[in-house]
Parts: structure tokens; C-alpha cells; sequence
């Protein structure tokens, strides 16, 4: 749920809190639904560690009124066909191949999202309720609960704001174990038997302040630049470390011809990272992407990570947006 979700805003490496606008607002900062104007769809494909790791999202969104509106999503990040070797030596030490079978293991998310203007001129805000599903084969799975809450606003000279609050009351996954599975794996090397894990796992709530601006040239070319500053409320290895909270700015740009075609930049995910010889070493991600919009249909690529200045792997996704409202055309 913390890696991002359409090739747009990754290629401005996330950096969209406050000028988020369209399907994708329900992962982003939910206020952004009050943007959309007609049905929305978008889809999103990428692969990660040589294609081991497959991470799929998809997201509708509409308004209710001019007041309101609703959008729902899901995402999925597995690693399927994993080879399931517990089995394969037999208590006489005898080698089967027979034995050998396959599992997955995924972790989902489903979002319920829901905007709506507020009273003051400028604000919109809304609400995000998530359901997270995990599966281990038929090792262990969980189910977790989670609540976000966002705002923006835009000032009389287009300047907006936006502000996204994720877990508010903490996230909970509660764990099930398959106690005989996992005593295949557990006595699977005698004398090293491991405990049954801990079946709780608490997530906890992290901030985004975000501002940006759009820029018109001659009418036909834009560009839009937005910073962010991603808060944990935990000592990390964030560039702005402190006490009570740890900071992790991010940059993005987007310069747009006849809004039809984007060219997109951004730099984020800044790390100081120990080295071997105990020296700090700050890291970054530098992500690039492309998009093209033509009436109502816009594909998107970003690819992330360029040059490998971080310890993240370089990513190539794509992403697709279609206005429903172009079939009643």
C-alpha cells in the first residue's frame, strides 16, 4: 500500500498530494475525487525483480452529485508459482521430485473511497476505508482494517495545497496460521525448529503535505510542479531525521503540449544509507515518464529509478485512465 499507483504520479515520483485530480485520488489523497466529472476507470501493470513479482491495481470513480462523489480500488502485489520444497526428502532421507508443489503469495488491498466539498470556498476532503487481504499459500493468511482521511485546496490564484493522513487509527492485520503446514516447515531441519510468529502487525500513520502549481505558456504548453514532504512518526533513515517524526521530500514536474502530451521528472525516496566502512551515504530516486491524452483515453509510462542512485530497482510501468463518458458521445 506505500509502493504508489499509476505510471503519472510515479513518474513525478509521487510527488501529487495536492494536485491530484482524477480515479487515481483514492490512493493519493481522496479530496481529489471531487474532480472527476463523468465515470472514470484507470489500470496499472508492473513487474518487479526480473518479472518475479507482479503488481496489478485498477480503480473506478464517479461523482454522486456536484457535491460529492465515490471511486473504489484494488490492488494486488504476488509472486506466484513458488516452489514448495518441504516435502521433497523424505524421513528415510529418500528424494521425491513427485513432491515438490506449487503456492502463491499475495497481498491485496481494497479501497472504498468518498469526497466531498466542504462548506469554505476552495476545501474538498474525504475518507478512505481499507480492507487488506494477505496470503501465504496455505501457510498463513490475515485480514487487516485501516482508515485515511485527506484535504486540498486551491487559493484564488491556483495554487493548491492538499494534506493526506494514511492509517489514522493505526492499520491492524490479524494472522492466521496453519499450525500443521507450518510444522512442515518448522521440523523440516532437525534441532532447528522455529516458533509460531507473531500474529499481529500494526501499521502506523504516516503524513503528506503537498503544494503545487500550474503554469500556462501562449495557451498551448504548461508545466506543473509540485513538492511534497512524505512524514513518518518514527526515527528512520529519512533525509530530515528527527525525534518525534522523519521527513522525506520528493519533487516532481510535469510539462504538458495542448494537454495532450506530458513529459514528466521527479526526484524522491532520499535516504541516508550506512555504507560498509560505517559512513551515511545519501540516496535518491530519480523517476522520468511520458503520457498521451486523447479524448478521454490516457496511457501513461514512468520508469523508475533512473540511473540506479538508490537501493530500490528500476521499475517500468504502465498505466491506463479512460473516461467512461466518451461511450455516450
Amino acid at each position: 500500500m506505500s509502493i504508489g499507483v499509476d505510471a503519472a504520479a510515479l513518474g513525478m515520483s509521487n510527488a501529487v498530494t495536492a494536485s491530484t485530480a482524477d480515479v487515481n485520488s483514492g490512493y493519493w489523497n481522496p479530496a481529489g475525487l471531487m474532480q472527476v466529472k463523468d465515470k472514470q476507470l484507470a489500470l496499472m501493470h508492473a513487474s518487479y525483480f526480473a518479472n518475479i513479482a507482479q503488481y496489478d491495481y485498477g480503480a473506478f470513480a464517479m461523482p454522486l452529485d456536484d457535491r460529492s462523489a465515490i471511486g473504489v480500488s484494488i490492488i494486488r502485489f504476488g509472486v506466484d508459482d513458488i516452489l514448495n520444497t518441504t516435502q521433497l526428502i523424505d524421513d528415510q532421507g529418500n528424494i521425491d521430485y513427485n513432491r515438490i508443489s506449487l503456492f502463491s503469495t499475495a497481498d491485496y488491498g481494497f479501497t472504498l473511497s468518498y469526497a466531498r466539498k466542504a462548506p469554505l470556498d476552495g476545501f474538498t476532503y474525504g475518507f478512505n476505508a481499507k480492507v487488506i487481504r494477505r496470503i501465504i499459500g496455505k501457510f498463513a493468511n490475515s485480514w487487516g482494517f485501516g482508515f485515511d482521511f485527506g484535504m486540498q485546496y486551491e487559493t484564488k490564484n491556483e495554487w493548491k495545497l492538499g494534506f493526506m493522513l494514511r492509517d489514522i487509527t493505526t492499520t491492524y492485520n490479524v494472522w492466521a496460521i496453519d499450525e500443521e503446514e507450518f510444522k512442515t516447515i518448522s521440523d523440516a531441519i532437525p534441532g532447528q525448529n522455529q516458533e509460531l510468529p507473531e500474529t499481529t502487525e500494526i501499521t502506523l500513520p504516516k503524513a503528506q503535505l503537498g503544494v503545487s502549481k500550474k503554469f500556462m505558456f501562449h495557451n498551448d504548453y504548461s508545466l506543473m510542479a509540485a513538492v511534497n514532504l512524505n512524514m513518518q512518526f518514527a526515527k528512520t533513515n529519512d533525509l530530515v531525521n528527527l525525534d518525534f517524526v522523519s521527513i522525506d521530500p520528493a519533487v516532481g514536474f510535469e510539462f504538458g503540449y495542448i494537454d495532450m502530451v506530458f513529459l514528466r521528472a521527479g526526484v524522491g525516496n532520499f535516504q541516508n544509507e550506512m555504507q560498509i566502512d560505517n559512513r551515511q551515504k545519501m540516496t535518491f530516486q530519480p523517476n522520468i515518464g511520458v503520457g498521451f491524452k486523447y479524448r478521454g483515453v490516457q496511457v501513461d509510462y514512468a520508469l523508475t529509478d533512473i540511473g540506479d542512485q538508490s537501493v530500490a530497482l528500476y521499475s517500468n510501468i504502465f498505466s491506463l485512465k479512460v473516461d467512461l463518458g466518451i461511450f455516450r458521445r
